[in-house]
C-alpha cells in the first residue's frame, strides 16, 4: 500500500463505511516498469494507488478483514472477489461479451435471436439508475426487467457460446442483480472509470511516474484533490487548494483531513 497521510487513512474509513462503492484499476508504469493505477470511490470520494502490481492485496488493504455493509461495483476482475463486501458486477463488460458473441457469429441464427434479446435488456438494466420516479415505480421496473433476464438466462440453448453467458448469471445469481433491490446501485461501473479518465490522459503524456516516491505522492495528491473537487460546491478547486496551502504554510503540522469540503449526507 502506497505510503500515507492522516487524511488518507481516513478517506479510506469513510469509503468502507459507504452504501455503494465502486473500484477499478489501469495500466501506469513507475520509473519505466509496468505497474497499476487503482481507484477506489464514491459520489464523493476518490481514492488513488500507483502501485507495482494488480494483486487482490491491493483492494484487501483498502477494504481490510470486514465484514462491510454496502455493495461494490466492479468488472468481473478476480482480484476483488474475496473482498468482505456485497457485489454488483458491471453490466457493461458482459454487454460487450454479448455483442461479441454475435459479431462472432454473425450467421447463426441462434447466436443472432439470442444477441437481440439479451442486449437489449442489459443495456436496459444499466440505464435504470438513471430514472427519475417513485420507489416504487423503480422497484416494479426493475423486477420487470429482472425477470425477463432471467427467462433468457434459464431458457434451452444449443450454442456452446450462449450457454457460456447463460452460465455467468446462473452460476452468479448473487452478484448480478442487487441493482433490482437497491436503487443506489448501478449495474454499471461508469463512477471508476470518469474517476480514472484523468489517469488515463495523464499516461498519455507523462508516462507514468519517475520514481516510486512520485508515484506515492501522486497517491495521495489525486486523492486529496479529485475528492475535494467532487464535495465542493462551486466546483472552485483552485481556490480551495490556495487557501490549504495557506494554511499549511501558517501550521505545517494542521491535519490535511480537516480542511477538506464535508462528505455528503448518506453517500453512495
Amino acid at each position: 500500500m502506497c505510503e500515507s497521510t492522516p487524511a488518507y487513512e481516513k478517506l479510506i474509513e469513510e469509503y468502507r463505511q459507504a452504501a455503494v462503492r465502486h473500484a477499478d484499476e489501469t495500466g501506469w508504469r513507475t520509473d519505466g516498469d509496468l505497474g497499476y493505477a487503482w481507484i477506489f470511490c464514491t459520489t464523493d470520494i476518490s481514492i488513488f494507488q500507483f502501485t507495482s502490481t494488480r494483486s487482490s492485496e491491493v483492494p484487501k488493504q483498502v477494504f481490510g478483514t470486514g465484514p462491510l455493509e454496502g455493495i461494490l461495483v466492479f468488472d468481473r476482475y478476480s482480484g476483488y472477489n474475496k473482498l468482505p463486501v456485497n457485489i454488483q458486477y458491471c453490466y457493461a463488460h458482459l454487454l460487450r461479451t454479448v455483442e461479441d458473441l454475435g459479431k462472432k457469429f454473425e450467421f447463426d441464427q441462434e447466436v443472432q435471436r439470442f444477441v437481440a434479446s439479451f442486449a437489449p435488456l442489459l443495456s436496459e438494466a444499466m440505464r435504470i439508475h438513471s430514472l427519475r420516479c417513485t420507489d416504487e415505480a423503480y422497484y416494479r421496473q426493475a423486477h420487470r426487467l429482472r425477470d425477463k433476464i432471467l427467462e433468457v438466462v434459464n431458457a434451452e440453448a444449443v450454442h456452446l457460446g450462449i450457454r457460456n453467458i447463460q452460465d455467468i448469471f446462473r452460476t452468479q445469481e448473487k452478484r448480478l442483480y442487487p441493482w433490482a433491490s437497491d436503487r443506489r446501485v448501478p449495474a454499471h461501473n461508469n463512477r471508476a472509470e470518469r474517476d480514472l479518465r484523468s489517469t488515463v490522459i495523464a499516461r498519455k503524456v507523462s508516462f507514468g511516474s519517475q520514481s516510486l516516491a512520485g508515484a506515492k505522492a501522486r497517491s495521495v495528491l489525486m486523492t486529496i484533490l479529485h475528492t475535494a473537487r467532487k464535495r465542493l460546491p462551486g466546483g472552485d478547486l483552485e481556490s480551495w487548494f490556495k487557501e490549504c496551502l495557506d494554511i499549511i504554510a501558517r501550521d505545517p503540522s494542521v491535519d490535511t483531513y480537516s480542511l477538506l469540503p464535508p462528505p455528503f449526507i448518506n453517500s453512495s
